[in-house]
């Protein structure tokens, strides 16, 4: 396997990249990512300072990845995400300096392994989403998102649960839920979710 880098795309040489990996035209990974094998960096997608992502990532064309963002293993990014990475932003300060790296401390949005997030959705730093979830097309995430919820809507509110395949889940009562393309089970409790465990399992 070998790393994919066009012509077109501005790839730091103090960036690592993992084996197998793509970034496409007009793309640019600044210094200090590490990505993971197997990621696909889409056309114009940004990937900031520091970001770090796990293997089999996918940043779909013009999604905005600022750093100090952390990607899990099989992390989608959908087409014109934003993670944001300022608690106050501002051009200047208070006084109309033009502020610089000294003036601000940047904040991450961690996205968890498996979790998607979907197409102009903005996840506002810094919030955590969990393993497994889905955050719907043109969300706004302001607060953490559970493992395996299916989250929507400005500001964005869980509406269902989701399974590792990233089907909604079907109640089968007693606090259980099912995933109709696999199969898998899944116990509520609270806010939380958590895969029932098999009898087969020590």
């Amino acid at each position: 396997m070998t790393v994919r880098i066009v012509d077109s795309a501005d790839v730091s040489d103090r960036a690592t990249i993992g084996d197998g990996s793509s970034v496409w035209h007009l793309a640019q990974v600044r210094e200090d990512v590490v990505m993971g094998d197997n990621c696909i960096v889409g056309r114009g997608a940004y990937i900031g300072t520091g970001v770090t992502m796990g293997n089999g990532c996918k940043v779909q064309n013009y999604a905005l990845v600022y750093e100090p963002a952390k990607l899990g293993d099989g992390v989608f990014i959908g087409p014109a995400v934003v993670l944001t990475n300022d608690h106050f932003p501002r051009a200047v300060n208070a006084d109309l300096t033009p502020k610089s790296a000294h003036d601000w401390e940047p904040v991450g949005v961690t996205i968890e392994e498996g979790a998607s997030i979907g197409a102009r959705a903005v996840c506002v730093a810094p919030v955590t989403i969990g393993a497994w979830a889905t955050v719907a097309a043109g969300a706004v995430v302001t607060k953490d998102v559970p493992p395996y919820a299916l989250v929507a809507g400005v500001p964005a509110r869980r509406i269902r649960w989701v399974g590792r395949a990233g089907v909604p889940l079907e109640s089968v009562g007693d606090s259980l839920w099912k995933c109709p393309h696999t199969g898998d089970t899944y116990v509520e409790s609270g806010d939380k979710l958590s895969p029932q465990a098999s009898p087969h399992d020590n």
